[in-house]
């Protein structure tokens, strides 16, 4: 089967979270700036997750761009990939709203720790689907800078029992990383 459903369900799916996000932002009372000091960690973290959501959702466009086709196994992978993305705004939430706590720190990471894990399985599964497509195969390779990221992941989460803010840091280098564009299978196509 084609892939425009499956592009365009995926974009409606990260178009929703974003819209969610964002809708958590409360307006604060009052008409100065001061009240806006008590928001910073609900706005920090809205930013990172936004910054993430972005790059799954510019990583996803170009690495379907590629392929010309879905299966069944596509789908599924991509699902997968959809529901962790989806945990996004209500652990987002939960660390604003906690000013960046041990707990909610963790499962944040537990989050993008799956998100990335779905990612790189939906990566794999259309490697498999498209044998013939050498661009995807090759663009993706040994994919060093995700399996970076998951070991990142894994560190923060560590650290974000004893030391959340240490944990928080591992987050934003890991968006950091990725917030460079991935060009590799834009340089595949283009040769």
């Amino acid at each position: 089967m084609g892939k425009n459903r499956l592009e365009a369900f995926s974009d409606g799916v990260i178009a929703i979270i974003i819209t969610i996000m964002v809708l958590e932002l409360k307006v604060p009372h009052g008409a100065d700036f001061r009240v806006l000091l008590p928001l910073w960690p609900v706005f920090m973290s809205y930013v990172l997750s936004f910054v993430y959501i972005g790059i799954y959702w510019n990583n996803h466009h170009h690495m379907l761009y590629v392929v010309q086709k879905v299966s069944g196994g596509v789908l599924w992978a991509n699902l997968h990939l959809l529901f962790w993305l989806s945990l996004t705004p209500f652990v987002t939430a939960w660390m604003g709203e906690n000013h960046f706590q041990a707990a909610p720190v963790a499962a944040y990471g537990v989050v993008l720790l799956m998100c990335a894990l779905a990612y790189t399985i939906l990566a794999r599964v259309l490697i498999r689907h498209h044998p013939e497509n050498h661009a995807l195969a090759e663009a993706i390779g040994s994919d060093r800078k995700g399996w970076i990221s998951i070991g990142l992941y894994i560190a923060g989460i560590a650290l974000s029992v004893p030391f959340p803010g240490l944990g928080f840091a591992m987050y934003v280098i890991v968006a950091i990383i990725w917030l460079i564009p991935d060009t590799r299978i834009e340089r595949r196509v283009h040769r």
